[in-house]
């Protein structure tokens, strides 16, 4: 046993040992650098909306609320079922996101999408679908406008918006359930996306 983990050790560069661990400091919230609601708006964004379509869970809205603030993203669309602010359960989750990340209510996802098409969008649908591709090896360019759309918790993405999309993209996954939480879902994808899309602020 020793012996294995004496030659795991050996794949280890000698550099990770000297990385000063012990001098890691937890920062406080004033030392976070955290611009206000006023600033946010005024920032750069990355050129991405986020359209969320029938999703049912309030606490779910909020924390893509949330992930949005972080990662500068434009706009948010709420279309179907999805609930709106105010409300107390996107409040919990937001943490006053809200306040800070633009959205609108459009009932209508297809009167959405052609709206979004007109002005230049490319429509991308995170959806495990026939010709999907992984998330990881698409290409966004900085000169496109993206509206990156997440459906209901249950029966995803309509396959009426698959059709009328750009491109399908998924999240590639090992386990056994190939499924993962629509707001987990949007902050990998979002994550992704600030990654190749921050330098355009």
């Amino acid at each position: 046993m020793f012996e294995n983990t004496k030659n795991h050790f050996r794949k280890i560069p000698e550099w990770f040992f000297y990385l000063g661990f012990n001098e890691m400091k937890k920062l406080k919230l004033e030392e976070l650098g955290r611009i206000s609601v006023e600033e946010f708006k005024k920032a750069g964004k990355i050129p991405v909306v986020v359209v969320l379509d029938n999703i049912r869970s309030m606490y779910n809205i909020g924390s893509v609320f949330r992930t949005s603030d972080a990662f500068l993203v434009e706009k948010i669309y709420l279309c179907g079922i999805t609930a709106t602010p105010p409300h107390k359960e996107i409040r919990k989750t937001a943490l006053g996101a809200t306040e800070s990340v633009e959205w609108e209510y459009i009932k209508e996802i297809n009167e959405l999408i052609k709206k979004l098409k007109s002005e230049q969008f490319k429509i991308i649908s995170v959806e495990q679908a026939e010709g999907s591709r992984k998330l990881s090896e698409f290409i966004f360019n900085p000169n496109e406008k993206y509206a990156v759309i997440f459906g209901n918790e249950v029966e995803g993405v309509q396959q009426s918006v698959i059709n009328q999309s750009d491109a399908c993209i998924e999240i590639p996954q090992g386990g056994t359930k190939h499924s993962l939480n629509v707001s987990v879902c949007t902050g990998i994808v979002l994550w992704e996306m600030f990654k190749n899309l921050e330098f355009r602020i």
